[in-house]
Order: C-alpha cells, then structure tokens, then sequence
C-alpha cells in the first residue's frame, strides 16, 4: 500500500482514481486553455452536495478495502501497521483538500466563455486566464475586463437576486453631495483652465421668486407710445422745413459772409490765448521760445515740386520752310536715292530697270523696231504707260488708312491732346425747345470725346463741356457761331417708342403753334483750365426746380455755376 500510495503530497494522483467511469483525455484548444468537455453545461453551477457524497462515498470504500486488507492476512508487527494506518490516514486528508479545492473553484465562477477560463476582479467582475494557468499581461488586462463583463441578461437577473435578497434591508440613499473642493484641487488630473467654476465646486444658489408691480408693463408700453410719437413730430417738423428750403432761393447761401474766427488756423500755434486780445503790441502773447514752439531757428527748405503746368506744355513748334526750301529739300532726297539704287544695280545686288518708254521718245529708243511696225510698238508703248499707271494708283491705295485705323488715329490725336490739360466752357442758353438744337449739342459732344453735362430747366439752360484744347475750341465755334439759336421748326414724327419730354422743351405750345425763339441767345459764362475732368461721360438732364439743379451739379462740385448763370441777364 506504501507503494501505491506515495508519500510525497505534492504530485497530483491520477484521475482514474476518482472517476474511474467515462475517463477521457481533456483536449487542450489552439489558444493554449483547455476546452470545456463537449455536453458540460457551463452556465449552470455544480451540484456541491452531490460532490460532497462522493467524496465521503469514496472515504468509506477506501476505509473498508483497508480494513478488509488487516483483517484477512497475519498481524504485522507494530511498527507497520501505524504506518499503514498513518498512509491512510493521509489519503483522506488528500481527499479532502482535493474536495474542498474544487468547491472553492466551482463557488466563484458564474459564467464560462469556450476560448479560456476565467477568474474573478475585486470588484467582482471577470476577466479571462492565459494559457496553462498563467495571468495576463497587465496591458491586457483592461480590455480582458471589458470582453469578460457580464451582460445585460444576468446582471438583470443578478440585480433581482440581490433585491430578493435584500427585501428586509432599508434601501440606501443615493450620495448626491460634491466632493471636497480642496480634495479636487489637489488631484495631479485637475484642470484649472477649464474654468473658476470647476475649480471652487461652489453648488448652485437658488434664486427666490421675484414679482413684478402692478401696471409696470402698462407704464413701459405708454413710454414707448410717447417716444414714437415724439420722433414722429420730428420727422415732420424736418419735412416741413426742408420744403420751406427748396421753395427759397438755395444761391442765397452761397453768398453769406461767415464772420473771421477767433484765431485764424496759421496762428493757433503761436498765440497763447483763445483770441488776438492776449496779443500786445510788444509782441507778448507769442509763444515764440518754449520747446513746443514751431518757431524754431532752423530754415525748413521745402522738396522742389513742378508746376502742375509743366507736363501739359506744347512741344516746340518746327521752322516752317518755304515753298522753295521745300522744293530744293524733296529735290536733294531723290537724288540721293536715285544715286543709292544706281549703286545697287551696278553692283549686281538689283536688276536693272525696264527703259521707261514713252510716246515722245518712242522713235528714238526703239528705232529700227519702230520703223517696221510703227503700229504694234504704239500699242506695246502705251500698256506699258497704263501698266505704271496702275502701279502708282494701286500704291496709293495700299497706303491709305482704313476706316478702323482712321477712327484710332482720331482716337489717339484727342487722347494726345486731353493729356496737354483738360479744359472747361460752361454756357448758358434761354431755350432749349427746338429739338434740333439738343441734338447737336449732344451729338457733338460725344464725337469729340468730350465730357459734360447739359442742364435743362424751365427759366434757362446750362451746357457744361470739358475736353482738350482743341476740341474745346472746335466746340466753341459751333456753340457760338455755327448754330442759329433763334431758328425753330416742327419736331420730326420718328415711330417707336419716344420719351416724354418736358414742356419747356417742346417745340410747339399748347396751342399747337411754333415758340417764338427771336429772343433766344447764347452766353459764355466760363473758359479756362482745370485740373481733371469732373464728369465720366457726356449726359443731359432735366430738372424743374434749382434745388434739384444745386443738388446734380453738387456731385461735381460746380454748384457755382448755377448761381452765376441765374445772376447773368
């Protein structure tokens, strides 16, 4: 028996020992955990009573086999039996630690996954086993306790296992409280930036009811009524005095004499006071020697600048020759050339010219040739003087312009001569009621590449032109000398759509009769230079009071020109 029994408690006995009925080889899988046995019901704890009898059945059977054993053979001396009956002895002890093992493993687990055994958290989740037994990396460990948590299902069942358990327990409270401010500010994690809110942890003040008065909303909604009113009363006052201004006479503005300021803007520097009164006749009252002063003993030397005039001079004009020196000129130049191409042939780098014959010299270039067939050389002689002739019209025509090179060209002279300075002529006209006038007025205008405006109303009208000088002297001959201002005629009946046109400027009255233009004239009001042009384009407009008129010359600041021409007879 010592020897089927050894004494070293350390090795595990064999399994057939125990279970000596449908002993099997435990198949270890792939992920190196031996896999549960095929049929073995895995979510449902073991029976630990029916363990515990077998246990104490196989206790009993290994005590009778013993005793059965002593009792069928010769007594041994004394020291063996106390042996064998410490062996035994031995045997139970083994049987039961085995016993107690196995109810301590099979009590803690819950659930069992197929790829690997668990174990239990402290916190009384599980987590899965590595191979043979052996723990986790730590690495692992998180994931293996998120993969391994039990689901919703049991921990439902779990819950209500507990509550079943617990129905004479008092239920606890939840812990509503905030933790300690002075805890969370001295945690490595805290973030003091996201705010002074999260860093005191202060709970939220409970603010008391607050109720309005009686009639507050009533007194805010009359104020508002008051105030609307009021701004409404403004803006009529405003109306009323505008429309007081536009029926007055707007020039009479332009001549009020403002009073001299108190210290003119030159002097605001120098003198000490608020007016010429702190000033003495002795020169006190200057502010002549503190740092501050502008009056210093140093000479500013300003920066040279060019007189706007400069760039817009006219080249020098060439020495006109007479006709003579032009002559002699012309002469001398095809002489050279003449030289220069007779140079050429000689040379061999031209062929020589055809000889140049003509009905006069006909007889004596040709000679014999023109004795025996006087008629056929005749002809020959004369499509040779047409062939040139040719030549010299079709060389003509290759240097003439074209009609888009022509309008360039025109288009470039007026740009060369804007650039020589912008000038302006302002005139002023009685009536503008025959239709042919206007028409010309614009139509010249816009052919000179001239700028402008022409102002219509019904006392008089204003033509405003700016251009390059000689556009502008080209226009003023046809304002005042080209165009007869007391000629009208009746309107010409166009089809389409024609613009209404204001009273003053039709040609007949209502009655249906001609105007009398006898009396109509023409002023020059102004000529001179400026330095740029006040208006982009060519334009006519029609206005019926001054304050409209004051207001669209205003864009170009030539209001001025409006009072001059009404103060003008």
């Amino acid at each position: 028996m010592a020897d089927t029994f050894p004494s070293n408690s350390l090795k595990r006995p064999h399994d057939d020992l125990h279970n000596n009925e449908g002993a099997q080889k435990k198949v270890r899988s792939n992920n190196g955990s031996p896999a549960p046995v095929a049929g073995a019901n895995v979510v449902n704890k073991p029976d630990v009573s029916k363990i515990l009898a077998d246990a104490r059945a196989r206790a009993a059977a290994a005590a009778a086999r013993l005793k059965a054993g002593t009792n069928g053979v010769t007594t041994p001396p004394q020291t063996s039996s106390l042996g064998l009956a410490s062996s035994a002895m031995s045997k139970l002890e083994q049987i039961k630690a085995r016993v107690a093992a196995t109810m301590a493993k099979t009590s803690g687990v819950s659930e069992q996954r197929t790829a690997s055994p668990v174990f239990q958290f402290d916190d009384g989740a599980f987590q899965a086993k590595g191979g043979l037994g052996t723990q986790l990396h730590p690495a692992l460990m998180e994931n293996a306790k998120q993969e391994f948590r039990p689901s919703k299902s049991n921990q439902a069942v779990q819950s209500k296992a507990d509550q079943t358990s617990k129905l004479g327990k008092a239920k606890k409270q939840l812990d509503l409280s905030l933790p300690d401010p002075t805890e969370t500010r001295t945690n490595p994690y805290f973030d003091a930036s996201l705010g002074s809110h999260t860093a005191t942890l202060k709970a939220r003040n409970r603010r008391d009811l607050a109720f309005n008065a009686k009639g507050k909303y009533i007194q805010q909604g009359a104020a508002l009524r008051r105030q609307r009113a009021l701004e409404e009363i403004k803006l009529r006052i405003a109306a009323t005095s505008k429309k007081a201004l536009e029926k007055g006479d707007p020039s009479e503005k332009n001549f009020i004499i403002l009073p001299p300021p108190d210290v003119e803007w030159w002097d605001e520097n120098i003198v000490k006071g608020k007016d010429y009164g702190s000033v003495g006749d002795d020169g006190s009252g200057f502010d002549l020697v503190s740092p501050d002063t502008i009056i210093t003993r140093y000479v500013q030397h300003p920066v040279l600048l060019e007189p706007p005039s400069a760039s817009q001079m006219p080249a020098p004009r060439p020495m006109f020759l007479t006709p003579k020196e032009q002559a002699k000129l012309r002469r001398q130049k095809r002489m050279e050339n003449l030289k220069e191409h007779q140079t050429k042939v000689r040379l061999g780098l031209l062929p020589p010219d055809p000889p140049k014959v003509k009905l006069k010299n006909m007889m004596r270039v040709l000679g014999e040739d023109a004795v025996k067939d006087p008629t056929a050389v005749e002809a020959k002689v004369n499509r040779e003087i047409a062939e040139r002739a040719q030549k010299h019209n079709q060389m003509n025509q290759d240097r003439k312009l074209t009609k888009e090179e022509k309008h360039e060209k025109l288009e470039q002279k007026k740009a060369q001569d804007a650039a020589k300075g912008v000038y302006l002529t302002v005139y002023k006209i009685d009536s503008l009621a025959n239709g042919r006038h206007l028409f010309k007025i614009g139509k010249n205008a816009e052919q000179m590449s001239g700028t402008g405006l022409c102002l219509s109303s019904p006392a008089f009208s204003l033509v405003l032109f700016e251009s390059g000088e000689h556009s502008v002297k080209a226009y003023k001959k046809l304002m005042l000398n080209r165009i007869d201002w007391t000629e009208n005629s009746i309107p010409a009946v166009r089809e389409g759509n024609q613009k209404a046109r204001a009273a003053w400027l039709e040609s007949l009255d209502a009655e249906g009769n001609l105007k009398d233009l006898s009396s109509n004239k023409i002023t020059l009001l102004f000529e001179g230079q400026q330095k740029d042009r006040a208006f982009r384009k060519w334009g006519s407009k029609s206005v019926e009071t001054d304050k409209e008129a004051m207001d669209v010359l205003a864009r170009a600041r030539m209001e001025n020109f409006w009072t001059q021409a009404k103060n003008v007879p």
